[in-house]
């Protein structure tokens, strides 16, 4: 049975990689709730701009990657449908238009929370979403993307998310932001590892393909390790216990790190993936549970 357009494009959004978009918003908006400050609309209008930005992130990295030559016949990963013929190139590029579009909408509303200099902060998050993938000088291709994905998924998403509704920003709301933006670039890596091979042949000169699998692994184990210990900054700056409960997905970020270690085919790397998304979306949920208690 031939495949539907809506789902064609619905994988073209990439829904394993939706949890770097929500995680952030879900934690500085459970910051806000513990402070007193917490707006149901502000946060919905910053979920809003975060899923369009990193799904317009995504479809210009499906039409840029297909452009550059990244993406082709000898890909290993998860399907592109740009370069896998299902959507066509120009149909790809407007669609990334229009969502970026649909993002700096959302940012406007925003605009009555958090005033006029927020336009400056949505601009750059979407200039920075295009210029991952595209422009004169794409961010992936030459080994910025993970600093993109920790400063825009991390310290921005969710400093801006307790701004906005806060009023102010403090230094919990960075220290929030710094696991997120790591364990989101953490799937940057994962993903960055297991298309070594096809990236360097691209030129696209990727942090692993600069200085090997092997600085990935420690990458991504300090990356954990730094995002468990984050919660216990925040225990020594006064939080209840309960903000310790990201501390029960340790079990898990240890699997994470010795399935890095040993997975050698795609379908590992790939399942890896879609799991290391997973520990995010557990992470916040439990980092947001522990600030609102």
């Amino acid at each position: 049975m031939n495949e539907s357009r809506i789902s064609i494009w619905v994988g073209a959004m990439r829904p394993r990689t939706l949890p770097a978009a929500i995680a952030p918003v879900l934690v500085g908006s459970a910051l806000a709730w513990h402070d007193g400050k917490f707006s149901a609309a502000a946060a919905a209008l910053c979920l809003a701009f975060a899923l369009l930005v990193q799904i317009g992130t995504n479809f210009a990295n499906d039409y840029y990657d297909f452009v550059r030559g990244a993406d082709t016949a000898a890909r290993v990963g998860p399907r592109r449908a740009v370069a896998a013929g299902l959507i066509a190139p120009a149909a790809m590029e407007a669609a990334m238009i229009w969502v970026f579009i649909a993002a700096f909408a959302c940012g406007l509303g925003l605009l009555a929370w958090g005033g006029p200099w927020l336009l400056a902060i949505g601009v750059a998050s979407i200039v920075s979403g295009y210029a991952y993938t595209g422009g004169p000088w794409p961010l992936a291709y030459s080994g910025l993307g993970d600093v993109f994905v920790f400063v825009f998924f991390g310290l921005v998403a969710v400093g801006g998310t307790y701004f906005v509704q806060a009023g102010n920003l403090t230094l919990d709301a960075v220290l929030a932001g710094v696991p997120i933006g790591l364990l989101a670039a953490n799937i940057l890596v994962v993903n960055n590892y297991r298309d070594a091979e096809t990236d360097a042949a691209a030129g696209k000169r990727t942090l692993v393909v600069r200085f090997g699998r092997g600085a990935a692994r420690v990458q991504f184990a300090v990356s954990l390790a730094v995002a468990l210990a984050v919660p216990l900054v925040l225990l020594a700056r006064g939080h209840r216990a309960w903000c310790l409960l990201p501390l029960l997905v340790l079990p898990l970020a240890r699997s994470h790190v010795k399935r890095l270690l040993g997975g050698k085919s795609p379908a590992e790397l790939i399942a890896l993936l879609g799991d290391t998304a997973k520990l995010l979306a557990l992470y916040a949920l439990l980092l947001a549970a522990g600030l609102a208690l």
